[in-house]
């Protein structure tokens, strides 16, 4: 369950960052650490001796990553066989490893040689294109692939799948699944953002020394355990429940009470000391939360003060939802806005605020924001959270397979856990409650949303199988209790 942070660069800063430190190193040391690196993770997936070995080979230094990771593996004992995409591009001293260590080629052109080196493999290594390739694989490649896809082969991908976006984690065209990808330096966006994660399978990192020279400030960050424990809220011995921070919640509706239900039981797990409940749904909230401080009518500011507001869920699309959004919107307070609310707010509505705000769509609710398509959302959810974020003025948490959060300016932050599971309905009220909460105990706008996503995730993985959004609720806990600050 524990993940590791990880810190992702775009393709122009890693080309950067390996120029400056090849100008400091021997020629070849960096190929040579990375092979290394490659050859030790596919000796991981399967026995060398007697292995059969497949390189699909492209032009560059990718290619020549696989082919001197073959001559390792070579010298180990497996038969090692290079397929040559494009043999006049090949690397040359990569080829002379592979043939010294007594590893074969052929040419892609002879499509019969081809099919049965890649038929017999136990093991395909994909150096076909990396992080200089765009636009997918071409037919030639994706062709071969198809019957290594149907056999179950397992493929290890050097750097990242061939065909996948690096810099986006868009996939436009065929592309290579693979079973494990071992990339060098430092992960790309790529790798971590859907839909071309799930093409990498397990991601496997290997230092070469890169670091020093990647500027401070990544593109994207996928944070881990440690790092989200620490942005959790921690109460003095002096503190009480109102310096803990209050949220309040405008949620819910006769239509739809479990909203605001589910929005207060977040928010009662976020860190906050208090929440305020305003709105239709008081009965159903005090019931099952006898905590929470409800107001059962009124525009939200008469409901008390707080340090931060939750306003969306459930709250239906008749007028009254309007006016409930723009009151809290003239808070000067952090305000969170969910579900329902994202149809009543506008650029220059909250550009005007003096204090931040955070968004919190789906895909279905971003394409609305944005005047796009949710297939378009979806297809390049990197691109449509920073859109998002500079459009709006806003911090924005874009839930999906992936979800994202970004901020006007800075690191998007892919969370890295949950599950599929939590395509559930209600989950993002559960959610936007934690996120409030946290925001009204003191976190900063990106930092809240970004732990309260992380929290939820694993609260998703936590909860009883098949998890409902009330279960998740109840993990909730557990989940603070795994990051060791229950």
């Amino acid at each position: 369950m524990r993940s590791a942070y990880r810190a992702a660069y775009r393709v122009e800063t890693v080309r950067a960052a390996e120029a400056a430190l090849m100008a400091r190193l021997p020629e070849g040391t960096l190929m040579a650490r990375a092979a290394a690196g490659l050859a030790a993770a596919c000796a991981g997936l399967v026995r060398p001796y007697g292995a059969r070995v497949a390189l699909l080979v492209g032009g560059g230094d990718n290619g020549g990553d696989a082919l001197y990771a073959g001559a390792r593996l070579a010298r180990r004992g497996a038969g090692v066989t290079a397929v040559l995409l494009s043999p006049e591009r090949a690397h040359a001293g990569g080829l002379a490893a592979l043939r010294a260590a007594g590893g074969r080629v052929v040419d892609a052109a002879d499509r019969a040689a081809a099919g049965r080196v890649l038929a017999g493999a136990t093991l395909v290594v994909d150096g076909i294109t990396g992080i200089g390739g765009r636009g997918g694989l071409r037919p030639g490649a994706a062709e071969l692939l198809e019957p290594v896809a149907q056999r179950r082969t397992p493929v290890v991908a050097v750097d990242l799948p061939s065909g996948i976006e690096p810099d986006s984690g868009e996939v436009l065209g065929p592309a290579v699944r693979a079973a494990l990808t071992v990339t060098f330096g430092t992960h790309k966006p790529g790798l971590l953002i859907d839909p071309a994660r799930e093409y990498a399978g397990e991601v496997r990192f290997v230092d070469i020394g890169l670091g020093p020279h990647l500027p401070a400030e990544p593109d994207v960050v996928a944070l881990g355990h440690g790092e989200v424990a620490a942005l959790l809220p921690r109460p003095p011995a002096t503190a009480d429940k109102y310096r803990r921070g209050v949220v309040g919640v405008a949620a819910g509706s006769a239509r739809y009470p479990g909203a605001a239900v589910l929005a207060v039981g977040g928010a009662l797990h976020g860190g906050a000391g208090a929440v305020r409940y305003v709105g239709p749904a008081h009965e159903s909230v005090i019931a099952r939360y006898p905590e929470s401080l409800v107001t059962p009518e009124g525009p939200p500011h008469r409901a008390g003060r707080v340090q931060a507001w939750v306003v969306g869920p459930g709250l239906g699309t008749g007028p009254d939802a309007g006016e409930t959004v723009a009151d809290v919107l003239r808070a000067g307070v952090p305000v969170l806005v969910d579900a329902d609310g994202l149809r009543q707010i506008s650029p220059e509505a909250l550009r005007d605020r003096a204090a931040p705000t955070v968004l919190t769509p789906h895909a279905g609710e971003a394409a609305a924001l944005l005047g796009t398509s949710r297939e378009r959302v979806e297809g390049a959810r990197l691109a449509s959270v920073r859109e998002l974020a500079e459009r709006y003025g806003a911090t924005v948490l874009l839930k999906g397979s992936t979800t994202l959060v970004a901020g006007p300016a800075g690191p998007v932050v892919a969370n890295p856990t949950g599950t599929a599971w939590l395509a559930t309905a209600g989950s993002g009220d559960v959610l936007s409650g934690l996120a409030g909460s946290l925001l009204a105990a003191g976190l900063a706008p990106l930092d809240a949303a970004s732990a309260a996503a992380y929290i939820h995730g694993l609260a998703g993985a936590l909860a009883p199988p098949p998890p409902s959004a009330t279960t998740v609720t109840t993990a909730l806990p557990a989940a603070w209790a795994a990051l060791g600050r229950a």
